[in-house]
């Protein structure tokens, strides 16, 4: 079929075009569509792997090892649309591209400029996506907003590509605010100068997604439509949820957005069934039972750092039908008190996210060997695995010393460190062992029961490794060695043995974690959550 979908942003950043998106995905997808999902990122890095999580959050990561934006992580849980390196696109990797290619002189001695010829490459990145014959539509999400110099060669691109196939083959769809006012007065101006500045670079918006604190009435849409040349009815309120993101796509069916797109593309397509949904906004709303997670990391002041972590958390009480309260928790303050327990009191299990740096370890440390000597329910991911090790060498082995290289390059009892082949590595980008390895997990082990399986497939992101000089060590006393990959013989996946239930992980499972198909690791993470909640609650009746 070959439409395409472009969703831009305008007035400011992080108004919820990813969301958007794949929200509108998630409505095309149940209509018996085929939808397919890009996002074009308009800085100059080539990927998202080396930057900041405080700058960008989190960087996700692809079976086939791309580093890209989280974005890509709300498409995955919202829609089914397949995604690779192919699905991320940025200014460094078109840049990078052309240039390659004038090198290499394939531009026959011609000038080379960014129109056509950067263009010219966006266009053919998106369409060998949205052009193969097994896509009904593409989605393109423009990152930045309107205005930005930046994003200028991308949204040139969407423009030239309305003119080339047509309005009926190519809709633009502009998220703006509306924000409020002191006295509680929604302003309609910032939309209005938002779609003034996209009709000024050639691109009309065919529906206008209006981000406000409530729902907007009809004489304000009607008043938004006067003054942007949108039709009433593609005026849709995209206003704050009460409870979950999830609840997006049923706010934008009830204002038959799907039906807008449709009719706008010429397509004919059964309705949607929104009861799955609907089911995930029950949870969230009037579940009666909760639990309460400590999470103990190092960007916990950024929201979006460990963004899939908390919505595979989400997922694991969806699946255990209970409210998730996450309790964040700066692994740096872990490390000066004198009482975890006024930390831990309330929580009824204990999560150690991945991430890099030596900030915080100590009290990432010190959180591990709470929830083993306490019988808390613990789950490290990446480097919360890695602090499993380290902890457990430390204080029931008696190295003392014990260390990750990454933290301390001259320890004595290296239990975590750089593969003999990375050691002489200089760049940064692109050098972790990233994207899906096998696992296979033991017998008897607590993830065999958890996965049902005894052969898993998993993404990883981490540039240092569980040293196996000291495998047999750990063992002995009392370490399950629970996961190995069969490619390399590395340590995939480690439990406390004797412990209700402590496992850390060296993959990222909550990459493939979704609301209506939660990840296993998960559920049952949040299923003994849930057990310990209430058997300390019998506890206190005796």
């Amino acid at each position: 079929m070959g439409k395409y979908i472009f969703v831009t942003g305008g007035v400011c950043s992080s108004l919820g075009k990813g969301i958007a998106a794949s929200s509108i995905g998630s409505l095309l997808e149940l209509r018996g569509l085929t939808v397919r999902m890009i996002k074009i990122d308009p800085y100059l890095n080539v990927d998202a792997g080396t930057m900041s999580p405080f700058q960008h959050g989190e960087v996700y990561v692809t079976d086939d090892g791309a580093e890209t934006d989280l974005d890509l992580g709300n498409y995955a849980r919202f829609t089914h649309s397949p995604l690779s390196r192919d699905n991320s696109i940025t200014t460094g990797q078109i840049y990078q591209e052309t240039i390659r290619m004038e090198r290499e002189g394939r531009f026959l001695g011609r000038t080379v400029q960014v129109i056509p010829h950067i263009t010219d490459r966006i266009k053919h990145r998106i369409k060998s996506i949205g052009d193969s014959s097994d896509t009904d539509i593409t989605i393109v999400e423009v990152g930045g907003t309107v205005g930005d110099i930046e994003s200028f060669p991308f949204l040139e691109a969407e423009r030239q590509m309305i003119h080339e196939k047509g309005h009926n083959k190519v809709l633009s769809i502009h998220l703006t605010l509306v924000p409020m006012v002191s006295g509680g007065e929604l302003k309609t101006k910032p939309t209005q100068h938002s779609v003034k500045e996209m009709q000024g670079i050639g691109i009309q918006p065919d529906i206008l997604l209006c981000r406000a604190p409530h729902i907007l009435d009809d004489d304000m849409r009607k008043k938004i439509a006067l003054f942007t040349n949108v039709e009433p009815g593609a005026v849709i309120s995209a206003y704050d949820v009460e409870h979950t993101i999830y609840q997006i796509p049923i706010i934008f069916k009830e204002q038959r957005l799907d039906d807008i797109i449709l009719e706008k593309l010429g397509i004919e397509a059964k309705q949607p069934d929104l009861s799955q949904w609907e089911r995930v906004v029950q949870v969230f709303s009037s579940s009666e039972e909760k639990v309460t997670i400590g999470f103990v990391g190092k960007y916990i002041d950024l929201g979006d750092a460990y963004k899939s972590v908390d919505e595979a958390l989400y997922h694991g009480g969806i699946a255990n039908n209970c409210k998730v309260e996450l309790k964040k928790i700066d692994a740096e303050l872990l490390e000066k008190s004198d009482n975890l327990e006024a930390y831990f009191k309330n929580v009824d299990a204990i999560i150690v996210p991945g991430g890099f740096g030596q900030r915080g370890i100590e009290g990432m440390i010190r959180t591990a060997e709470w929830a083993r000597k306490n019988n808390i329910p613990y789950l490290g991911i990446c480097l919360g695995m890695q602090i499993m090790v380290i902890e457990y060498a430390r204080n029931v082995l008696g190295l003392k010393e014990a260390d990750s290289t990454e933290f301390s390059p001259s320890t004595p009892h290296p239990v975590v460190s750089l593969l003999e082949e990375q050691i002489d590595i200089t760049m940064m980008g692109g050098t972790m062992r990233l994207g899906k390895y096998t696992a296979e997990l033991a017998e008897n082990s607590k993830l065999r029961e958890i996965y049902k399986s005894n052969i898993i497939e998993e993404r990883h992101r981490h540039r240092y490794e569980f040293s196996n000089k000291y495998r047999e060590q750990l063992s002995a006393a009392g370490m399950k060695i629970a996961g190995i990959c069969p490619d390399n013989n590395l340590v995939e996946a480690v439990e406390w043995e004797g412990h209700p239930w402590g496992i850390g992980v060296q993959f990222h499972p909550e990459f493939k974690s979704r609301p209506m198909e939660p990840h296993p690791l998960f559920a049952g993470f949040i299923g003994a959550a849930l057990e310990n909640k209430r058997n300390k609650k019998s506890m206190e009746l005796f």
